[in-house]
Parts: C-alpha cells; sequence; structure tokens
C-alpha cells in the first residue's frame, strides 16, 4: 500500500510531460553540442590537412564532406528524439 501512496504522491509533484519537455531539452543540447564541435574538428582538421598538402584537396573535401553529413546525422537524430518526447502525453 505504501508503494501506492508513495506512487500518487510522486506523479502529483512531477508530471510525466515535464520530465519529457526536460528530456527533450536535454536530448537536443547534448546533441547539438556534440554535433557543433564534431563539425569544428571535421573542418578544421580538412583546413590543416589542405594547407598541408594542397594536392590532395579533392580527396580530403570528398571525406570532409562525408564525415559533416554523419555528424550531422547524429543532431538530426536528436532532434528526432526530442519530437518524439514532446509528442508523449
Amino acid at each position: 500500500m505504501d508503494a501506492e501512496v508513495a506512487k500518487v504522491a510522486v506523479e502529483n509533484i512531477i508530471s510525466v510531460a515535464a520530465l519529457a519537455k526536460l528530456g527533450a531539452g536535454v536530448a537536443i543540447g547534448t546533441g547539438a553540442l556534440g554535433g557543433g564541435i564534431g563539425i569544428g574538428i571535421v573542418f578544421g582538421k580538412a583546413i590543416e590537412s589542405a594547407a598541408r598538402q594542397p594536392e590532395a584537396l579533392p580527396l580530403v573535401q570528398r571525406l570532409m564532406f562525408i564525415g559533416f553529413a554523419l555528424v550531422e546525422a547524429q543532431v538530426l537524430y536528436a532532434l528526432l528524439i526530442a519530437f518524439i518526447l514532446l509528442a508523449a502525453k
């Protein structure tokens, strides 16, 4: 009986919708932070590589855009999870 009383008390204090909104904010916040760091590293290393060996620029650019797409996909997945959490009732 005490477990049921505790569950009702917790549900009255913290709503599921509030936790979903908090989770959505954390998901997109950490996803965007990681994406920003990753994109900065990808482009920084590509510029550094092109400056060291300009004749390899086409290969470096191709690999740079593949890396950018992979890093950006992480941010889009985080955004998708945030939308799913916001749609939860």
